[in-house]
């Protein structure tokens, strides 16, 4: 019987991810969906209905191209990618707020949402990119609210080698007292990458400091890239 996605989930390399995020504040996860669930995913961007809004980067100054935010009811699979996803994170988010003092995050996604919800962030935020030749996505961090979980994640529902060109994900990362450090990554299709949501913490001489990170995209050069973007904090 095929594996369900929590189940594909649970059997990714955690430790080896966690000491990725605690390196660099980014981990690949290896494959997550299959081509046809890719697929699945990413034609739901012709409709309406599954979306609360939609986006076009260029008008807020974002960069070029597009993207729409699910509305509730979240579908089913995109549900059960942001709950399972945000299971195995919770324990590195907790590391992390030991080491600058923050306050824990619960260990249900469920529970995390409802302090959300109490903070007036009600807002479902996965969302569904699409990008075309020439189109890209500034550097940016995703808060829409007082509350943000510390990590997020981005699947890849395009095939590299046959849908698109270009379109590296991009971050850099803001290092206590020395300059900005960059990074590019390239996935296959149906693999994630976990990546940190505003800062990580650095050990110093001094003790944990937060470095600010932005993530964006490289300029597409040829066919059409969609992504699935899994923010674990709702939007006010």
């Amino acid at each position: 019987m095929p594996k369900s996605i929590s189940d594909r989930i649970v059997a990714l390399d955690w430790a080896g991810i966690a000491a990725a995020l605690d390196a660099r504040g980014s981990a690949t996860t290896g494959p997550i969906l299959t081509p046809k669930e890719c697929a699945d995913i990413a034609a739901l961007y012709k409709e309406d209905d599954p979306f609360r809004s939609r986006v076009i980067m260029a008008r807020h100054g974002f960069g070029s191209g597009e993207y729409k935010y699910f509305g509730p009811p979240v579908p089913e699979t995109i549900a059960a990618l942001r709950t399972s996803l945000y299971s195995a994170l919770a324990e590195t988010a907790n590391r992390w707020q030991e080491r600058t003092g923050g306050k824990a995050y619960p260990a249900r996604h469920a529970d995390y949402l409802k302090q959300c919800h109490a903070a007036g962030q009600k807002k479902p935020t996965p969302l569904l990119l699409k990008y075309e030749a020439e189109d890209y996505n500034c550097l940016h961090q995703d808060l829409y609210g007082e509350l943000a979980f510390p990590l997020q994640a981005t699947i890849l529902l395009s095939d590299p080698d046959a849908d698109f060109t270009g379109g590296e994900f991009l971050m850099t990362e803001q290092r206590p007292r020395a300059q900005s450090r960059g990074s590019s990554t390239t996935l296959p299709q149906g693999h994630g990458l976990v990546f940190t949501t505003r800062d990580r913490p650095v050990a110093t001489k001094r003790g944990w400091s937060n470095a600010p990170m932005r993530h964006g995209v490289s300029t597409v050069r040829s066919g059409r890239r969609h992504t699935l973007g899994l923010v674990f904090h709702d939007a006010a």
